[in-house]
């Protein structure tokens, strides 16, 4: 069974999914397995250099602000960059899942329901928090402005509109009622697995 978890920037979902790990669930990030192909995938790096020019990269490295700058401020940059880095994460997630002797597997990714990929998942679970903590999380995280973070946001659909979508929702807003809540969908998912 292939279960997709998601949500919002700095919702916390790498919180989430470390305590699916320490459950003994196999959990496939797909931010840095992305990062890893975007570095290391001769036919993505062509690709990226193609769309992004040579900026992209400064030596064998991902130039992240170059691109950060660059696709999050421009929503025809970020669909065609997602749509050279997506097919190959999911080629990538879908080898590494054959490898995995688990009832089921976690693929965690930010954009489910935003590239309309929700019918590839058996269940999806949803992590939220009020976008305050969210823009305190990923300003400390990754040091950059508020401004850059709701440019960030602004490529993202709402909680609202995708609470409905989800299977399941766990707020990760304290972190006691979170590893509670994961605790419980995972005895849920083992149901359905078995």
């Amino acid at each position: 069974m292939i279960v997709g978890l998601t949500g919002g920037i700095g919702s916390g979902k790498t919180t989430v999914a470390g305590f699916f790990k320490e459950l003994g669930v196999p959990v496939y990030n797909s931010d840095k397995e992305a990062r890893k192909l975007m570095k290391n995938s001769k036919k993505v790096k062509k690709a990226i250099i193609e769309l992004l020019g040579e900026d992209a990269y400064k030596g064998k490295k991902l130039n992240k602000t170059h691109i950060s700058d660059r696709i999050f401020t421009n929503e025809k940059l970020l669909q065609k960059l997602n749509s050279i880095v997506h097919p190959a994460v999911r080629n990538h997630f879908l080898k590494w899942k054959n490898r995995q002797d688990a009832p089921y597997v976690i693929q965690e990714t930010a954009l489910v329901f935003e590239n309309n990929s929700q019918d590839f998942y058996d269940k999806i679970i949803l992590v939220v928090a009020p976008k305050a903590y969210r823009i305190q999380r990923v300003a400390r995280r990754d040091g950059i402005s508020e401004q850059q973070i709701k440019n960030r946001l602004r490529n993202q659909l709402e909680d609202r509109e995708k609470i409905p979508l989800a299977h399941y929702v766990i707020d990760n807003t304290e972190l006691l009622e979170t590893q509670k809540k994961v605790k419980k969908v995972h005895t849920t998912l083992l149901g359905f697995s078995q």
